[in-house]
């Protein structure tokens, strides 16, 4: 997802464009991993140096909640980390050591609903695949 659609579906649902938000997904465009929160903070700190953490976190999670980024934990911990969802639906594989992300092209949401009993409704589902990708082995 490009930032034009991104802002375009946040003006939607009633945000308004600002260079804060701008800025967040700047930063999302130039990574190709799920980042923290701090992580985030710090870079978008750079150019809003008296922002507060509460106002990038606020945002993550209103853009989260659009569509627009998608939050995982990583290794057990507590804390979400966010990336930008450029592909549209899909799934990943995270390395555990750099947290660089590659999409996987499949889904296995199709199998899942076949052996669902009846009555039930899948709403929402994800998928991630943890290792160590080639460059940290």
């Amino acid at each position: 997802m490009n930032s034009e659609r991104a802002m375009h579906i946040l003006k939607e649902n009633g945000f308004k464009q600002t260079k804060q938000r701008e800025k967040l997904l700047d930063i999302f465009q130039e990574r190709s991993q799920y980042s923290a929160v701090n992580d985030l903070w710090k870079d978008f700190r750079e150019d809003f140096p008296s922002a507060s953490y509460d106002t990038v976190y606020r945002n993550l999670y209103t853009m989260a909640e659009l569509g627009i980024l998608e939050m995982t934990t990583i290794n057990g911990d507590k804390h979400f980390r966010y990336h930008c969802n450029v592909e549209g639906h899909h799934h990943h594989f995270i390395c555990k050591q750099c947290g660089i992300t590659k999409a996987i092209d499949v889904c296995p949401i199709a199998d899942v609903q076949t052996e669902l009993p009846g009555g039930y409704t899948i709403e929402n589902h994800s998928f991630e695949v943890y290792g160590v990708c080639p460059a940290c082995q």
